[in-house]
């Protein structure tokens, strides 16, 4: 038995360990976590600790909570609000992203280096910190409020005019906030892309006579589109299921999804419907990139034939 395990070891065991442990990863920190939630989705609230139950009075698998998805409006609502505002804050970070990550591209490397870690800088410091200075900067006193301010009035009928902006608990702040926090999430991938086109494309394409916006249309909006997937994937999954951002400068009566989780968890205590929400969003989150992945794999199978 030492023997053969020796042997298997010295022949594939690196490697087999090495493929083993993102399988190993997944397994104890998704799919694991993701079973447990999954069952306690279909358990029934119970005046008990912990709160929810199985069999007895109570029905073994109970799918109260996924139906109450398609039948209360909160959640109707909250689903519909954080979709919303993660997917204008996700063409905002593109529209914003794509000029800066080509322009890394065309920088010199000095100045590319420097212009990469300005990128990254937020990171250095706390993300609640950075929260917390947005919401001084969306106050009615602050400069950036009374710039905002000044520009309303300027552009409207002297009849709207206002001595500040409500711009604090609103559905704009939340979208604001996300967009400068979850802009490097969307640089990064495409500037990885875009960094790896082959420029002679671009110059063969001017010697055709192709102007430079067909140039970009036909020649490198295409090849970016992998980059482009994937920097939309990493802000619009976060931003879906964000929690701090809308609980701190969100408006209230109009939860996303993530704070609706949280209150049921904490203040009600209606983990199974919790537990049916977060089920929910997972698969809303999950299906598209599944699918993406999928089609993607088999575009390329088919252009290596």
């Amino acid at each position: 038995m030492h023997a053969r395990l020796s042997n298997w070891f010295n022949r594939r065991g690196w490697s087999d360990l090495i493929i083993g442990l993102p399988y190993l990863w997944l397994l104890l920190l998704f799919l694991l976590p993701f079973l447990i939630v999954l069952a306690m989705s279909v358990a029934t609230r119970t005046p008990t600790a912990p709160p929810f139950g199985y069999g007895g009075e109570n029905p073994v698998v109970n799918l109260n909570g996924y139906a109450r998805l398609f039948t209360d409006e909160l959640y109707i609502r909250a689903f519909l609000t954080s979709l919303t505002n993660a997917a204008i804050a996700t063409i905002l970070c593109l529209l914003i992203g794509y000029p800066m990550a080509l322009g890394l591209t065309r920088v010199s490397k000095g100045w590319r280096n420097i212009l990469l870690m300005l990128v990254i800088l937020p990171f250095w410091t706390s993300f609640l910190l950075r929260v917390y200075a947005w919401m001084g900067m969306m106050g009615k006193n602050s400069w950036f409020n009374q710039m905002l301010t000044q520009g309303w009035n300027w552009l409207t009928p002297e009849g709207w005019a206002v001595t500040s902006l409500p711009l604090m608990h609103s559905n704009f702040a939340v979208v604001l906030v996300m967009v400068y926090t979850y802009l490097p999430f969307m640089i990064l991938p495409l500037y990885a892309s875009l960094e790896r086109l082959d420029p002679a494309l671009d110059e063969a394409a001017m010697d055709l006579g192709t102007r430079p916006f067909g140039v970009f249309r036909d020649v490198t909006l295409p090849q970016s589109i992998p980059g482009i997937v994937a920097g939309g994937l990493l802000v619009f999954i976060p931003a879906a299921g964000e929690l701090v951002i809308p609980t701190l400068v969100g408006d209230a009566a109009s939860p996303m999804i993530g704070r609706v989780i949280s209150d049921e968890f904490t203040s009600a205590r209606d983990w199974p419907m919790a537990s049916s929400v977060a089920v929910a969003l997972l698969l809303i989150m999950v299906i598209p990139t599944m699918l993406y992945s999928h089609y993607q794999a088999k575009a390329d199978g088919e252009g290596k034939r």
